[in-house]
């Protein structure tokens, strides 16, 4: 089983909730703060052996600070060495697929092929940020993927005239190193997302759900893939959540118990809700997205559900465990929930060295 750090980079100062939120209490120190402390996270799991870090696109809001995921793997190919950079990922339908197959292959091209190419649809709230119809969504992502793959894979230049984009001549430079083209993966918590990736052999992550969600969706993927001609393996599967280990289980307890609720459950984005609720303009797909999505409560709900990871090294390894038998997970994607520096790096370092090892045996 492998094990991937993930940082939205949240704003670590003063903000208010919501979607958008106001820039007027916005400080440059914070923000600047907010990156260097993730980029030391992100360079201290590649050093004590995390098989991936992963970096993810948001808009409008202090939950992250990476409205362009690719700029920050760009920087993180100078900081992380050795772990694949995960891009999870570019929100594909509002974006230009030519483009992000060119940075893609250029990620790749620069880290010599330690790549993973995240392509995601995203919120409904964030389609406003380019004014994108959500209705639209899932038929501009499905052309999408299906032009990065010709474009990471066709030797010769070629047009492309579909429903939704139009290009009069594609001819990508540099090529990706990994071929046929890096692993793609696609958010598979719908039904629709399932059967579409499957049947495209693509790999599936799961996040902000939960564990009975996650392996009702995993089940069905599964099937679609054995009907389309293909059995996926674990690593075909990520499953992300928040986590905090401590040395004992009532550490754990007592520094999550200590957090401000809005730090405790940094995994969700409440703005989402906030942003669509009441609007018809979202229609029936946000709906159906409302019912996939595991709202966390309490902490010990949260860790009953498996959206949260807490305790001592020997009760998260048997979370995990959980995890990897029930959905069948091979990437566990991981938040690491505290916002100080000392016990986020203590929390990191843990995991490595007693979570880790044990980890990487599990088949």
């Amino acid at each position: 089983m492998k094990a991937a750090l993930f940082s939205p980079v949240a704003y670590q100062g003063t903000a208010s909730p919501g979607w958008p939120v106001p820039a007027d209490v916005y400080s440059q120190e914070a923000a600047a703060h907010s990156f260097s402390s993730a980029i030391e996270r992100f360079r201290l799991a590649d050093e004590i052996g995390f098989d991936w870090v992963t970096v993810a696109e948001h808009h409008f809001s202090p939950f992250s600070l990476t409205p362009n995921p690719m700029l920050l793997a760009g920087a993180l190919t100078q900081v992380v060495k050795r772990a694949k950079i995960a891009v999870l990922g570019p929100t594909l339908p509002m974006l230009n697929p030519v483009r992000v197959a060119e940075e893609f292959a250029m990620l790749d091209t620069i880290t010599g092929g330690r790549v993973i190419a995240g392509l995601m649809r995203g919120t409904p709230n964030e389609y406003v940020t380019y004014n994108i119809n959500p209705e639209e969504s899932r038929a501009r992502f499905q052309e999408a993927l299906q032009l990065l793959r010709m474009a990471w894979t066709e030797p010769q230049p070629f047009g492309w005239q579909g429903r939704h984009y139009e290009f009069r001549a594609i001819s990508v430079w540099p090529r990706p190193v990994q071929k046929p083209h890096p692993p793609i993966y696609m958010s598979g918590s719908s039904p629709e997302s399932g059967e579409f990736a499957a049947k495209n052999q693509v790999g599936l992550g799961f996040a902000v759900t939960t564990i009975p969600l996650a392996t009702k969706a995993a089940a069905y993927y599964r099937e679609q893939a054995n009907i389309a001609g293909w059995t996926p393996t674990p690593n075909d599967i990520i499953y992300r959540c928040g986590i905090h280990v401590a040395d004992t289980d009532d550490q754990a307890q007592a520094d999550m118990a200590n957090l401000p609720a809005q730090r405790r459950f940094s995994i969700s984005n409440p703005a989402l809700e906030q942003a669509v609720a009441g609007t018809s303009y979202y229609g029936r797909d946000f709906e159906a997205q409302r019912g996939r999505v595991g709202r966390p409560g309490a902490i010990k709900d949260a860790v009953e559900n498996g959206q949260i990871l807490l305790g001592s090294p020997a009760t998260v390894m048997t979370q995990i465990g959980r995890i990897r038998d029930e959905i069948g997970a091979g990437i566990l994607d991981l938040i690491f929930m505290h916002p100080t520096d000392d016990k986020a790096r203590h929390a990191i370092e843990l995991f490595g060295a007693k979570v880790l090892p044990r980890l990487h045996e599990m088949e």
